[in-house]
């Protein structure tokens, strides 16, 4: 076997050879509020810096690279071709390795998620991706959600890793789309839902309150289908409920009702942050969704 850090020298040399820029050049950008360099195109330095999401280097990875990206793509500083050919691009990334747990490819796949989510974030705002990309891109990422097996939050040498939690990020932001169907309400949910359910380990690095995001961005849509989110509760509620009828437990069982738990408490919480019982709600099904979560952390 190949030493971890012989892979992650041989993984720096090939970012550096294929790259234009050094280091350097990323971090002056950074330094000077993120301006796009006189004389350099944002277009090919975007395109460039989406190869260092893949970086076992946090610094190059996070700090610079998503950064970056972030910022130029909330100042407008891409035009909506480069937006769609970076989404794309994105996509296709989380198809790569997947299925691989514990090594550094899913460093791509979570950061291409969670650069997707501000693609989404701006298309919600103000759409370009077109209806079929916009349906493509929630298949993808609902596919995503429960393909990832790798579900580490944060390691010392790699630092944020956090699947679950960037296309948590990226659900939230494409469940704020106008886009979005009702019967696509009902998948999120239940993507959710089963993610929370078949992970292997109880999540430790705030995925369920991000996951709690994504499911309050349905229930404040003016659209929001009460019928679903009711069926979708009470069936989370009925299989953990089965859980303490088995002896022994599960751990799986456990790690589920668990993560459950610590959703829908986070869903709580953030609704009574945004007073949606009252206020955040336009009809009276927001309340009635807010009693039910709250019934729901009662009975737990």
């Amino acid at each position: 076997m190949i030493p971890r850090s012989l892979l992650f020298l041989s993984f720096m040399l090939a970012a550096v050879a294929a790259s234009a820029h050094d280091r350097q050049f990323w971090e002056s950008i950074a330094q000077q509020q993120y301006a796009v360099p006189a004389g350099e195109s944002a277009s090919a330095l975007a395109h460039e810096l989406s190869g260092f999401l893949a970086s076992p280097d946090s610094e190059l990875r996070d700090d610079l690279a998503y950064s970056i990206l972030t910022r130029w793509i909330r100042a407008g500083k891409l035009s909506n071709a480069d937006l769609i050919s970076l989404s794309d691009e994105w996509r296709a990334n989380l198809r790569k390795n997947i299925g691989e747990s514990g090594k550094d490819s899913v460093l791509q796949r979570s950061f291409s998620a969670l650069c997707l989510s501000e693609i989404a974030a701006r298309d919600a705002k103000s759409p370009f991706l077109g209806v079929d990309r916009y349906h493509a891109l929630l298949s993808d990422a609902l596919t995503y959600l429960n393909q990832e097996r790798d579900l580490r939050g944060y390691e010392v040498k790699v630092g944020w890793i956090h699947a679950t939690a960037h296309t948590a990020d990226l659900l939230e932001a494409l469940a704020e789309n106008p886009a979005l169907t009702t019967p696509e309400q009902e998948r999120i949910l239940n993507a959710i839902s089963q993610r929370l359910a078949s992970a292997t380990v109880i999540y430790t690095h705030g995925e369920q309150d991000r996951l709690a995001l994504a499911v309050l961005a349905i229930i404040e849509r003016a659209d929001f289908q009460k019928e679903a989110f009711t069926r979708w509760l009470q069936q989370m509620q009925q299989e953990d409920a089965g859980m303490w009828k088995l002896s022994p437990i599960p751990l799986q069982e456990i790690s589920g009702y668990q993560n459950d738990t610590y959703m829908l408490e986070a869903l709580a919480a953030r609704m009574a942050a945004r007073n949606a019982s009252a206020a955040a709600a336009t009809t009276t099904s927001g309340t009635e969704a807010y009693k039910s979560v709250l019934q729901a952390v009662q009975q737990r």
